[in-house]
């Protein structure tokens, strides 16, 4: 007999079926007892009324992976709508002890160090699941988008031999008796490959070594990277990035919904045209306000970040907004400074719900600009001699963005903590499971 998945069940009443999973809950009653059944597509009842079958079934310990076989009948009252009765159980794999939480209740009782130790149990619960799924949807409909947009995906090393990508720290590994290092972004191979595909795009891990210990940060995390060729400016690629950001949310809906409905998400709506401020006019807007002062300041507070997305929220009614035209001072030197305001970016930061999701901007092309660029920084341009040779062979006008994808996620499940929308996490305390 094939396996079905429990979400099946209400197709096939009147039917033997045979379906397979975990022991999710067991329920007695003084002439019943019911069985709850999980498997990746949800919820099955399994009724037991035989006496010793039930005494028998007393003894199965939570997640005890079980499979049964039975007659499937239609049920008001068992998830789904359908439930098997006459079961014959088989135990495919017992649980050496039972587990140290209760996967059945609504929500996790146990702390988030807890649920991060017992991971590959907690993880398991629906709820938790539910995040990963979001995730999951997230990816595939970023995906789809820019693949739609005539972008091809690549994938790039993580093992690198230069340190000098950006200020932030880098882990450092010994490759084969030379140095080397954990890469902390893909930019300069996404840059380089603009010169092969024009539009390309990748997603994959990063890492950076700062010895931050806050809830927003890791030390390893998804990165969903996308560069574009022959652009204006930076605007072509907010375009762009907008596309994705409703490509992922119209994903989620579609791909994600029973997800969706277990962690009553309310998903943002994409406005048509997100907002946008210029830096120096939120400072502004900030400073009227609060009655801070920020001029001077090469960068967004986090609180500031969250007054500018209540501002966006009462003023636009949107939970995304543009910060764009950051000093160039707080950017890396391959970007691209403002036409009319040399020491203004062309370059720009994407608010969600108040706190920084994406940042990006656009690009130097000219190799006669990044020589003058790093000397500026007091940068060798020989340690860059393998980027540059993209810009020594002719590179258009280009830009784009990176999203920080549990950074999304967890804004999405309103997470207090990054920790809880990544499935295994990597931090300065943390390097297990």
């Amino acid at each position: 007999m094939p396996r079905r998945l429990v979400s099946e069940l209400a197709a096939h009443t009147g039917e033997p079926v045979r379906i397979a999973g975990w022991l999710h809950r067991r329920r007695e009653l003084s002439h019943v007892t019911f069985l709850i059944v999980r498997d990746r597509s949800g919820l099955g009842q399994v009724v037991i009324t035989e006496a010793q079958k039930a005494r028998w079934a007393s003894d199965l310990l939570p997640e005890t992976v079980i499979a049964v076989s039975g007659r499937c009948v239609a049920s008001r009252q068992a998830p789904g709508g359908a439930e098997l009765h006459e079961p014959d159980i088989e135990v495919l794999a017992a649980p050496a002890e039972a587990p140290p939480i209760e996967l059945w209740r609504p929500q996790l009782s146990a702390s988030l160090p807890v649920r991060l130790d017992l991971a590959p149990l907690a993880l398991r619960h629906l709820r938790e699941r539910a995040i990963f799924e979001i995730a999951a949807a997230t990816v595939a409909g970023f995906r789809s988008t820019l693949v739609g947009l005539g972008f091809t995906e690549i994938q790039t090393p993580k093992i690198v031999g230069s340190a000098t990508e950006s200020g932030a720290n880098v882990f450092a590994l010994d490759y084969f008796g030379r140095p080397a290092y954990l890469a902390q972004s893909p930019q300069f191979y996404k840059q380089t490959m603009v010169g092969v595909f024009e539009r390309v795009f990748e997603t994959g891990p990063v890492f950076r070594a700062e010895p931050h210990d806050t809830p927003r940060h890791l030390s390893e995390y998804v990165s969903l990277d996308a560069e574009m060729g022959f652009i204006e400016d930076m605007h072509d690629v907010m375009d762009v990035l907008r596309e994705a950001i409703a490509g992922m949310v119209e994903a989620i809906e579609t791909g994600a919904r029973e997800a969706v409905e277990v962690l009553e998400l309310e998903l943002p709506r994409v406005r048509t045209s997100i907002p946008e401020v210029d830096f120096a006019d939120a400072q502004a807007l900030i400073s009227a306000d609060t009655g801070e002062t920020l001029e001077g300041e090469p960068d967004l507070a986090p609180a500031h970040e969250r007054w500018l997305g209540e501002w966006a929220v009462r003023e636009h009614g949107s939970e995304l907004v543009f910060v764009t035209g950051y000093p160039m001072s707080k950017r890396p030197f391959y970007t691209q400074p403002h036409p009319t305001r040399p020491a203004s970016s062309n370059s720009f930061d994407l608010l969600f719900r108040g706190l920084e999701l994406v940042t990006g901007g656009q690009r130097l092309n000219r190799y006669d600009d990044y020589l003058t660029a790093l000397n500026v920084r007091g940068e060798d341009p020989a340690a860059y001699t393998s980027y540059l040779q993209a810009f020594r062979y002719g590179m258009p006008p280009h830009g784009g963005f990176a999203i920080g994808l549990e950074r999304f996620v967890a804004r999405l499940t309103d997470a207090q903590n990054i920790r809880a929308t990544t499935l295994f996490p990597r931090d300065l305390n943390r390097l297990a499971p």
